[in-house]
């Protein structure tokens, strides 16, 4: 799977003064802020523009255009390497992300094929099991999901489909899954 490029993303954490554990002099040291990627979950390390003061949560545009905010990108980060503040706020932002984008993750449902002749891609999301994804294949046979509602409504003792996707994601980005999904590591 090639790389893609995240266009927005939304801040996890803001460093003012760096990292605590940089030993460098003050005057050395740049503001940092730690974020995630808008569209492929893609955990980022930023350095803002000079007199720019970032805010969690705050959506930021990082692409190839001009930048309002946004010197430029350090690179990619691990799930370890997130500070305190940027662990808490991750699920958080994690579970708007799916409610922003709901349309993509039912579409996921919706279009979700094999993997082999013993695995789909439907059980890979945490609490579906065999019974759970024939019954999701067998429902969007007819109509396609509409919504979260709809999957919910349509499939008996479906659990909570934001909670697994965001499980999921998650997963991913502690890099415990075989296979990714939605994160783009």
């Amino acid at each position: 799977m090639e790389s893609q490029k995240e266009e927005h993303a939304i801040v996890l954490d803001y460093l003012s003064n760096g990292y605590p554990f940089d030993n460098r002099p003050s005057h050395l040291k740049n503001p940092i802020a730690q974020a995630i990627g808008k569209d492929h979950f893609t955990l980022l390390e930023l350095v803002p523009k000079k007199d720019i003061y970032l805010q969690p949560h705050e959506k930021v545009y990082i692409g190839d255009g001009k930048r309002e905010k946004v010197h430029h990108i350090i690179g990619k980060l691990g799930i370890s390497k997130l500070t305190q503040t940027a662990k808490s706020e991750l699920n958080y932002v994690i579970a708007e992300s799916i409610k922003e984008n709901e349309e993509r993750f039912i579409s996921f449902f919706n279009n979700a094929q094999p993997l082999s002749t013993r695995m789909h891609q439907l059980e890979l999301l945490p609490g579906l099991g065999k019974k759970h994804m024939w019954e999701i294949v067998e429902e969007r046979r007819g109509e396609p999901f509409k919504n979260f509602d709809d999957l919910k409504k349509r499939v008996k003792l479906m659990p909570d489909p934001e909670k697994i996707l965001m499980k999921r994601v998650l997963k991913e980005l502690e890099g415990k899954e075989k296979h990714n999904i939605f994160v783009d590591v």
